[in-house]
């Protein structure tokens, strides 16, 4: 099975876009790699804590999808050029840098994770 590395899939995530909301913080990915989908999301870790499945959400295509109903029928898809946002209620993010960890299981690839290191970004 070919696996790909964390450091490529790293380059999905739009730098700077890590951002408390008033209900919790969201980041944006950006697929310049090549479409795909997942058929099963993994827990987010936030600073090495689990994140539960029923707080974490993606935006793609105008269609809200709790990470919890990811499956087979209701897939998580990473379209070319195109703005997926990453949303995760009930956790608000300290001022400095958060590790984040994110990963899917996709078919043909098997499961797949990278993370990344950020600051929230006060700008936008």
């Amino acid at each position: 099975m070919v696996s790909v590395p964390g450091f490529l899939l790293r380059r999905l995530y739009v730098k700077g876009s890590l951002q408390n909301t008033g209900t919790g913080f969201q980041f944006e990915l950006k697929n310049m790699l090549g479409s795909g989908y997942a058929r099963r999301m993994l827990p987010l870790t936030l600073d090495g804590e689990q994140v539960g499945m029923d707080q974490t959400q993606f935006t793609a295509a105008g269609t809200t999808t709790s990470f919890a109903s990811v499956s087979e029928e209701t897939p998580f898809t990473l379209a070319m050029n195109a703005i997926t946002l990453i949303t995760i209620s009930g956790v608000p993010l300290s001022v400095g840098p958060h590790k984040i960890t994110m990963g899917f299981e996709v078919p043909g690839l098997g499961t797949l994770s990278f993370d990344i290191t950020d600051v929230v970004s006060y700008d936008k």
